[in-house]
């Protein structure tokens, strides 16, 4: 997902973003068909990254096809209303997943249920979506493509890679070894790319002359932090066990009020943004998502006080994932909207890579330390 998301959003700029909407689609309907189909666990592999190849660029091509045809006063409310529809769908998604598993006892219809809908996307995509693009002269930068892809490949492997002990995993050669190529390969690509800049009638892959602008690499920053915001969200099941005292097989249905609060504060992002500006928005995201999620240790006992907590944090969240850093990605470019913002949502998926492993760190110098804390207190009594 994270290799797909810098390509296809520059070939949808390219070549068309109907075209690459189209396309994708088809790829996450066969790639879901065909990991239902899997017989084995490398088949079933092979058919999860050509739906990841599918899935990536969807969202990234609906926000830039809105950022390139729709008058600027209300761009900002189509994204949020695009952001509240994602809100809905980590809503719909896990819950009618869960049902359907309950139901059936077969995970392969939690693949199969996508089929139908991908058709139905496909065919509507057809007929309803006009194109737009940013036609280039340029000869496709091939060369780069596949430099960029072995780069992300390399630094999301070892990424991933890391264990609950953050410092200590990079003593080992499968993190520090692959992050480390990754690096390299895209401190050659920075070269490379600049040097092709230079040439006529060539179209980098990457967004050079954005990523000189200090501006935005500060949006792309950002992009990461919220990446690791969204990551928290994997540990509210987690929570709501041991806190709340929930059923194991229950508490991912208390994700709802987050992903629901999300969805309505990606709406209210947009408003805000049309009204107050993006950079207000941002900011007030940053200060909900923040006081959302520390009322979890510092306030929660009881469920009433999960629902509250759960929604100002969902609210905080869905406040960024609409419009104000895609609005500030874009601002002032003609051209190659759906490059910037695949560059924000690779650092936003970078973001939720490496968070969850730095919050388990924490838990589990917890628990390390847990025996030291009991000792200090029998003490004291």
């Amino acid at each position: 997902m994270s290799i797909s998301l810098p390509i296809v959003g520059k070939l949808s700029d390219r070549y068309g973003r109907k075209k690459l909407f189209v396309v994708e689609i088809a790829l996450f309907g066969l790639g879901s068909l065909f990991v239902a189909l899997s017989p084995s666990f490398g088949l079933y592999l092979a058919a999860r990254f050509l739906q990841a190849l599918g899935g990536g660029g969807i969202f990234i091509i609906g926000s830039s096809h809105i950022l390139s045809t729709v008058e600027p006063e209300k761009q900002a409310k189509y994204l949020g209303m695009l952001g509240a529809m994602n809100g809905v769908a980590a809503v719909l998604g896990p819950n009618v997943g869960s049902f359907l598993l309950d139901l059936t006892g077969n995970w392969h219809i939690l693949f199969l249920i996508n089929v139908p809908i991908a058709i139905a996307l496909f065919i509507l995509a057809l007929i309803k979506v006009g194109e737009s693009s940013d036609p280039s002269p340029g000869t496709l930068d091939l060369a780069g493509i596949v430099i960029l892809s072995v780069a992300i490949l390399s630094l999301m492997y070892g990424l991933t890679n890391i264990d609950v002990d953050f410092w200590a995993s990079f003593r080992e050669l499968d993190v520090s070894g692959f992050i480390g190529a990754g690096i390299v390969l895209i401190a050659a690509l920075w070269f490379y790319e600049s040097a092709l800049l230079r040439k006529p009638n060539r179209d980098p892959i990457l967004p050079i002359h954005l990523m000189r602008q200090p501006r935005y690499l500060m949006v792309l920053l950002i992009g990461a932090f919220s990446g690791g915001t969204l990551a928290a969200m994997i540990f509210i099941p987690g929570f709501t066990e041991n806190v709340l005292g929930i059923q194991a097989e229950k508490s991912g249905y208390w994700m709802t009020p987050l992903a629901l609060a999300s969805g309505v504060g990606a709406g209210l992002g947009g408003a805000l943004v049309a009204k107050r500006g993006p950079i207000f928005t941002v900011i007030l995201s940053g200060v909900l998502a923040a006081v959302g999620f520390a009322l979890f240790p510092l306030w929660i006992d009881t469920k009433w006080q999960f629902l509250v907590a759960s929604m100002i944090a969902g609210v905080g969240m869905g406040v960024i994932l609409g419009a104000p850093l895609n609005i500030l990605a874009t601002e002032g470019l003609n051209a190659n909207k759906g490059t910037a913002l695949a560059s924000l949502s690779l650092l936003r998926q970078i973001g939720m890579t490496i968070a969850p492993t730095i919050y388990a760190g924490f838990i589990a110098r917890g628990y390390k330390n847990m025996g030291e804390l009991f000792k200090t207190d029998f003490q004291d009594i």
